[in-house]
């Protein structure tokens, strides 16, 4: 097959193309299951959510755990941050969230309002940004969520554009699906109550005004007002940006008086930025990820599915500057055959993942149901956590994560995550305590980040018999935002015995943490805690 070979056309969902790869399919199954239950899964309530064997399960989760998607928790399949580089390599590709994102927190925080863009996915939409509030009672939607069309303000705006075909393709799904159970984001709608109802009337509206509202068609108390932001080439609708807010602030006709010619501007600046930014620069593809695969299936054998661990490296062929690829450039990209890539790219329309135009191909926005969701809205706390565990298994001595609390003076160290040694005697402190930063070893490495052997050293200041050696851990720019350390008794090790035995396990897993912080945070903000 030559690069201008087009990928057969589309195949009803229960019928796979003959060339499809079913580990793939299977494996597609299992992450969105995991995303679909909030991240965690046992492995017999993937079983029973996928209707996979048990053995298939086992075999998928070892896969997935091999490339670092998940994490064996017992009995427990759970998503980690580095599951979040397919949603990355879509929206890098995408390119809105990286030129956009800043005028929708502006906007944010101008209005005090929740702030959100999506795009169209289907007869649905997809968040690519969320800007909200840290209220009591705020937005709880994350990127990557799916929602039916009719039950937002987004909706009409895509639907205005919607040919014969799509709208039948709605219809068919309203009657299919009347509870909305495709779409596990939002509460189930009840038939006959109108929800969603007279959406074609409202995609008229839209189409004539360049505006839209949902009020409360989500659910009561919610109200967002919308504008689409419109790509200067052709003019389509790129992404849609949304002000949400809820009744005891602003009714929907307060959101269209005093908010929408607000909105209106922030979204005149976004398509002046879509017109004059300049083209990306490609970064460069991944490598080496076949050879990698294969020495994974010599070490692993039956546990390690080779064919589905191959598919999903094709994704993370796309990125920023590749956002539309040949099955030349895929195959180069990932160090696969062409015959292996154009199988993967087979299955991937297949199941909506990849949409295919002439000789190219680019991913679609679901692409973020493959585990973005409940990892979009994670902290630096969360993400560590295990890492942290995982320290204290191995050196059996106590770990923690903590920060510079802000405006203090003498600065001061908050503790945000804690890993507990089983011994009898050990250093009990809890998460949320405060302590000096320039008594501890953590507080050194956060004041201090860049001395040259880059590390820091307690020695019984806080306690007696206390000794602690920390590293800071940085952010994707370099900032040191929180630091590691493991805590010991005088007793146990020497000063030398700290740095010769406990800091490079501690620096292993700074990076980790670091790596998973990069991952997670390229496309959302992650908090401390």
């Amino acid at each position: 097959m030559t690069a201008a070979t087009p990928l057969p056309s589309s195949t009803a969902p229960h019928e796979p193309p003959a060339e499809a790869v079913a580990p793939l399919i299977r494996g597609v199954a299992v992450l969105e299951a995991l995303t679909e239950a909030g991240g965690t899964l046992s492995a017999s309530a993937l079983e029973r959510r996928t209707g996979l064997a048990r053995s298939t399960v086992d075999r998928i989760t070892a896969t997935l755990a091999r490339m670092g998607y998940v994490r064996q928790a017992g009995r427990d399949a759970v998503l980690t941050p580095h599951v979040m580089e397919l949603g990355n390599a879509y929206l890098a590709a995408l390119r809105l969230p990286a030129l956009l994102d800043p005028y929708a927190d502006a906007l944010a925080d101008e209005l005090d309002e929740s702030v959100s863009l999506a795009v169209a996915d289907r007869d649905g939409i997809r968040f690519i940004h969320q800007a909200t509030r840290r209220r009591a009672m705020s937005v709880s939607f994350r990127i990557g969520d799916l929602l039916p069309a009719e039950r937002t303000a987004p909706g009409p705006l895509f639907a205005a554009d919607w040919a014969e075909t799509e709208w039948s393709a709605w219809r068919a799904r309203r009657a299919a699906d009347p509870s909305d159970a495709g779409f596990p984001a939002v509460p189930p709608r009840v038939p006959g109550t109108g929800v969603g109802d007279g959406f074609e009337a409202r995609a008229d509206r839209a189409r004539a005004d360049g505006w839209a509202l949902d009020d409360q068609l989500i659910e009561p108390g919610l109200v967002a007002v919308s504008v689409p932001v419109r790509d200067p080439a052709g003019g389509r609708v790129a992404c849609v940006a949304s002000v949400v807010s809820h009744t005891s602030r602003h009714t929907a006709a307060d959101l269209r008086a005093t908010l929408l010619p607000r909105l209106r501007t922030a979204v005149a600046a976004m398509e002046t930025e879509l017109r004059e930014a300049p083209p990306p620069y490609p970064g460069p593809p991944p490598a080496g990820l076949a050879g990698w695969t294969t020495a994974s299936k010599h070490e692993l054998g039956r546990d390690f599915v080779e064919s589905l661990a191959r598919g999903l490296t094709v994704l993370t062929a796309f990125g920023e500057g590749r956002s539309a690829l040949t099955l030349t450039d895929v195959a180069q990209a990932t160090g696969l055959a062409r015959a292996t890539a154009r199988r993967a790219l087979i299955t991937y329309e297949h199941l909506g993942l990849v949409t295919a135009e002439g000789r190219t191909f680019a991913l679609t926005p679901r692409v973020l149901s493959l585990g973005y969701p409940p990892l979009s809205r994670t902290t630096l706390a969360r993400l560590a956590t295990p890492r942290l565990r995982a320290l204290t298994d191995r050196l059996h001595e106590p770990a923690a994560l903590a920060v510079l609390v802000p405006g203090t003076d003498p600065p001061e160290i908050q503790y945000i995550a804690v890993a507990t040694a089983s011994r009898v005697l050990t250093v009990d402190i809890t998460v949320g305590t405060r302590l000096p930063a320039a008594r501890t070893s953590l507080g050194r490495a956060l004041l201090a980040p860049d001395e040259p052997r880059g590390y820091a050293l307690a020695d019984e200041e806080l306690e007696s018999g206390l000794r602690s050696i920390a590293v800071p851990v940085r952010d994707r720019t370099g900032r040191p935002v929180a630091a590691l350390n493991v805590a010991t008794h005088a007793a146990r090790r020497t000063l030398e015995e700290c740095v010769t035995e406990l800091l490079p396990e501690l620096r292993a897993t700074a990076t980790h943490i670091q790596t998973d912080l990069h991952t997670a945070s390229r496309f959302t903000r992650v908090p401390p805690s």
